[in-house]
């Protein structure tokens, strides 16, 4: 599995990245399939560095705060109105059970058919995984204050034509304070990719919103994660110091997303 990181700057776009947005790619022995996690504010542009949007698999969506899921209204745009036909049918987008209403009315759309010409809207149930391609998707409910957050936990078994199987997780944060949820989902992960958007002692008064450095460090010694990868940084909070934070109390590998980087899982 490679992950690309799209955008990684917390809660807006920054001078360098767009808000939240990740690649993913597996091959299944036939061809390769890719799907994104979250689409959020400014990174439909970055995405079309990597692929061709027709070759979007799926979205997978954690909440619907704008910086998590906005450019889907240019995506919409692109499917709806591209003057040479949009060829691959219905993109997949799951997501919280309001994605549909909220992005139509973003637009400024009816709610019904809102964008459902353009978009095959799933609703996530908690704990259940989806499957596309080679990739499984479960989603776990986690602690941010919306009506529904997720952590998603992807697994893939991609096969290389020698025989080999190779398995891998990945565990995406979302948005999220300490809960046990998130521990569960990154139980064991090959890598985890963690919110880390404040800092120790300056942000202590404001519960159940966001990790620091130091929370995501704990949550992945304790769920035994392989490899930490410290993201939604706001333009505010110094890189520096969340991943300080975390390598005091977590044993492995600890760096920060920067937009444009791969990862191979």
């Amino acid at each position: 599995m490679k992950l690309t990181i799209i955008g990684c700057s917390g809660s807006f776009p920054g001078p360098s990245s767009a808000a939240s947005c990740y690649l993913l790619t597996a091959h299944d022995g036939v061809r390769p399939w890719r799907v994104l996690l979250d689409l959020g504010s400014g990174a439909l542009g970055d995405v079309q560095k990597y692929m061709d949007l027709e070759d979007i698999d799926a979205i997978f969506l954690t909440h619907l705060h704008p910086d998590h899921c906005m450019d889907l209204c240019g995506l919409h745009v692109a499917v709806r109105w591209n003057p040479h036909g949009w060829n691959r049918g219905r993109i997949r987008v799951w997501g919280p059970e309001a994605t549909a209403d909220r992005l139509a009315t973003a637009y400024g759309l009816e709610l019904d058919p809102g964008m459902r010409g353009e978009f095959d809207f799933q609703n996530w149930q908690a704990l259940e995984p989806v499957t596309v391609g080679p990739f499984k998707v479960t989603p776990y409910p986690v602690n941010h204050p919306v009506a529904e957050a997720y952590a998603l936990r992807i697994e893939t078994t991609e096969y290389d034509g020698t025989g080999v199987d190779r398995t891998s997780t990945l565990t995406y944060s979302g948005d999220t304070d300490a809960c046990e949820a998130l521990e569960d989902a990154a139980r064991d992960a090959h890598f985890f990719l963690c919110e880390a958007a404040f800092e120790e002692g300056r942000d202590d008064h404001i519960k159940d919103v966001h990790l620091t450095g130091k929370r995501a460090g704990e949550a992945a010694e304790r769920a035994n994660a392989r490899r930490l990868l410290l993201t939604h940084i706001p333009v505010w909070t110094d890189p520096n110091t969340v991943v300080a934070e975390a390598r005091e109390v977590f044993s492995r590998d600890v760096s920060v997303a920067v937009a444009g980087v791969h990862y191979t899982i």
